[in-house]
């Protein structure tokens, strides 16, 4: 089983900072679920779908959790949104949009998409790293996540 087999949260981030941060935030609440980054929304779909790069990948084990910045290089996350939102393998999945757009129609539409939550990333450091283990905890230990195949 190779480690992308087994992705609690995917981290779906361009920039390397935040995407350390990030990383950093949820590790430093004692957070040891498995954790993937990629760079892109081409990648992040590659993943969650097991295709390209991941097609060895088990689509069977799906993230618990994807977190998405919006504004990315290839597909950008309101694209990244859509196409998990609107297939039924990854449906379920929560999706928490991570970005710096306070702009209302990223708001509105990565809602209307199925977003299931909208989190500005604070331009501080300590409060980013705050607000990212706040989503960590959330999301891992205190959301009940459908299980694959339960009806």
């Amino acid at each position: 089983m190779d480690k992308s087999d087994m992705v609690d949260i995917l981290l779906v981030e361009d920039d390397p900072r935040d995407a350390e941060m990030t990383v950093r935030a949820i590790r430093k609440q004692h957070i040891a679920n498995p954790l993937f980054v990629v760079r892109d929304g081409v990648e992040a779909l590659d993943f969650i779908f097991c295709r390209g790069a991941y097609e060895g990948r088990d689509v069977s084990s799906p993230p618990k959790v994807i977190l998405l910045d919006l504004k990315m290089p290839k597909l950008n996350g309101l694209e990244v949104l859509k196409e998990i939102k609107t297939d039924e393998r990854s449906r379920s999945i929560p999706v928490v949009v991570v970005t710096s757009s306070r702009e209302n129609p990223d708001i509105q539409t990565a809602y209307t998409l199925g977003a299931n939550s909208y989190v500005v990333k604070p331009v501080d450091s300590n409060a980013f790293i705050d607000a990212m283990s706040q989503l960590g905890l959330y999301w891992l230990l205190v959301n009940q996540s459908p299980r694959m195949g339960d009806g």
